[in-house]
């Protein structure tokens, strides 16, 4: 077989390596909670994990309760009532892959179903008077589908139907829905007035995928449907976690310049729930806020950050800008690269988040801030197969950088190891402790006897928003020195081998790969996944051209030279470095044709190469076979050069 054979390889070609398998096996068996939301009166807990389950928090009475039991339809979203005595939830038990409304309540027993829907449902929430609850539907569309799965083929005309997603209402009682944003309007965040009369919502005109970087501001009518704009943010700042103030009065978001829908990072914002201009209630903020929550009996708004390479909690008071930090730690507090937040009961009292590290496999906590307990212990007998992380901080130009420096498995401080660098995707992300899940993971080198640096450089959440934007309009550039910059200090600080040092990538991690070997001979080996190799051809050749335009300042047709600065092909004959590239034939974020473009330069200049495409895979893979291939694959590049 094609991956034995590889693994034989990767055996053979040093003898501190070990086999990956037991490595992915221990991946593969952890159990990820989707969710943990704590009721609004504080007192019970509900978690989705291959089903939905409730616990009593405080009291004599701690046992686990399954709710709408049965089958092996999945389960998830919870959404607690106003009063705590119902949760909604979306299940497909009744039609597989369609997903419909349900309500059950927390003593267990047989679920309600609500909605008979065709299409997408998500993110539902009760309306604070509790007599409906809200959804955002994409009516006829049969299957999720977004920019990282693999994108349609396409032949003939080339038309597209654009499906947009709606906001929707659910009569509570009835099950009656009425969707209510307008027919051509995409909703991607929304937040219930406390009156139950309106929504705020982040929404466009357009295609879902791609017009999530323009987003504005709306308020929404519940009873007529009447939409306003209440806010434009400027070109330079993405919206997201849109929520009304308790008193009704104002909307709050968090705003900043982010790269993907979904990796949140920014500043706290307030605007009239009318319309005007925006405040910035965290200005100077030294992380980045990630998710917002203000419990509606109290006046402090609370948030989520990215900082410093792990997470953190604090809380600020709108009137006065006041902000503090009520903990941090060295870990995720939610799943990776998902920022949920935690959740809160309505007088902040109680809370609960889904943790993890590179030590500590995710499980349920719940309690007061900083003040947690595990309440589940789904993986008690998983253990770590990695080496210890140690946080790194160095200088580069005016910037104090974070990375994280994974050691070798059974390290031997007598010994010199290699190192390996891997540059996260984004850039507008953060690398923090995390339990890793499947998917490309140069953490494993760790396992395979390599020091592993994930560099934090300018770009990445944690640092503040100036750090955040630090890459704009230079891409390649200073970054990349933060990266320099970082070896320079593993090298300081640990027995690397410092001829022996190798990079890799994944989509912009990619892009860094490519741009790196053109830039320096100090990388030894690289491997370049779904990168990126030309802005100026790979801008009409994606499917979600608007985030470069935050990036760059313009589209590439009006200003093409800072795109050609940040281009690796433009650089393509300095290239040394033997290089490894996959990537999947349907990915619409970073196409194929990238990487045959730097693939075919380096093959037609005589530098070692080999390229891998995966059949039928997008920007992430589907396939558990094609994620060990690559993963493989990497193993046997670095092995061979370093």
């Amino acid at each position: 077989m094609r991956l034995a054979g590889i693994l034989f390889t990767v055996v053979a070609a040093a003898a501190q390596t070990v086999p990956v398998d037991p490595a992915l096996q221990t991946i593969g068996r952890t159990r990820w909670p989707e969710q943990a939301a704590v009721s609004p009166d504080g007192r019970r807990l509900a978690w989705a994990e291959r089903g939905i389950f409730t616990a009593a928090l405080g009291g004599s009475d701690a046992r686990t309760v399954e709710i709408a039991a049965g089958g092996s339809c999945d389960k998830s979203s919870i959404a607690w009532s106003p009063d705590s005595r119902q949760i909604a939830f979306l299940s497909d038990c009744a039609k597989k892959e369609q997903f419909d409304l349900y309500v059950a309540t927390p003593a267990g027993g047989a679920a309600r179903q609500l909605t008979h829907l065709n299409g997408l449902v998500a993110d539902p929430k009760w309306s604070p008077d509790g007599k409906q609850i809200a959804v955002l539907y994409t009516e006829g569309l049969a299957h999720a589908a977004g920019p990282l799965d693999p994108v349609p083929a396409e032949t003939g005309v080339l038309e597209s139907k654009i499906y947009e997603q709606r906001l929707a209402v659910v009569d509570a009682s009835t099950g009656a829905v009425r969707q209510i944003s307008p027919a051509d309007l995409y909703v991607y965040e929304y937040d219930w007035s406390p009156d139950s009369r309106r929504f705020a919502a982040t929404a466009a005109h357009g295609e879902g995928d791609n017009n999530w970087w323009i987003a504005q501001l709306y308020t929404i009518a519940v009873g007529s449907g009447e939409t306003k704009s209440i806010y434009q943010p400027p070109v330079e700042r993405q919206m997201a976690v849109p929520r009304f103030a308790p008193d009704g009065t104002s909307i709050v978001f968090i705003g900043g310049i982010m790269s993907d829908a979904g990796s949140t990072g920014g500043e706290i914002f307030q605007v009239p729930a009318g319309g005007g201009a925006a405040r910035n209630l965290t200005p100077g903020l030294k992380g980045s806020a990630s998710f917002l929550m203000w419990p509606k009996l109290s006046r402090q708004l609370y948030f989520t950050e990215h900082h410093d390479g792990g997470s953190a909690i604090s809380k600020v008071d709108p009137a006065t800008g006041q902000v503090e930090r009520l903990w941090q730690g060295a870990e995720s507090i939610n799943l990776p690269f998902e920022d949920y937040g935690i959740s809160m009961s309505d007088d902040g009292a109680m809370t609960s988040a889904i943790r993890s590290s590179w030590k500590t496999p995710p499980e349920v906590w719940a309690g007061p801030i900083g003040g947690w307990s595990a309440r589940t212990h789904f993986n008690a007998d998983v253990r770590p197969l990695w080496g210890e992380a140690r946080s790194l901080h160095w200088k580069s130009d005016a910037f104090e950088v974070q990375g994280w420096l994974l050691y070798p498995v059974n390290f031997d401080a007598s010994k010199k190891y290699p190192l390996v660098v891997a540059v996260h995707g984004g850039p507008a992300s953060e690398v923090k402790p995390v339990w890793p899940k499947e998917g490309f993971n140069p953490a494993l080198l760790s396992q395979q006897g390599y020091f592993v640096l994930l560099p934090n450089p300018r770009g990445s959440y944690g640092q503040g928003e100036a750090f955040t934007l630090g890459n704009v309009k230079d891409l390649g550039g200073g970054d990349l020195r933060d990266i320099l910059a970082g070896v320079d200090e593993a090298v300081r600080m640990a027995p690397v081998d410092a001829q022996r040092v190798g990079i890799t990538g994944w989509s912009y991690g990619g892009f860094m790969t490519m741009f790196a070997v053109t830039q320096t001979t100090r990388f030894r080996a690289a491997v370049a996944g779904a990168g990126l190799s030309n802005w100026q051809s790979y801008y009409g050749e994606n499917s979600i051209d608007q985030w470069m335009i935050p990036y760059f300042g313009a589209s590439v047709y009006d200003y093409p030279a800072v795109y050609a600065k940040s281009s690796a092909i433009n650089f393509i004959k300095q290239v040394k470095t033997p290089t490894l590239i996959v990537v999947g034939d349907r990915d619409g974020e970073c196409p194929a044709p990238q990487s045959y473009e730097f693939w075919h330069a380096l093959k037609t200049l005589g530098v070692k190469t080999e390229m891998v495409v995966y059949g039928d895979e997008g920007h992430l893979f589907h396939r558990a076979e094609d994620r060990k291939d690559v993963l493989l694959r990497m193993i046997a590049r670095f092995n061979a050069n370093l």
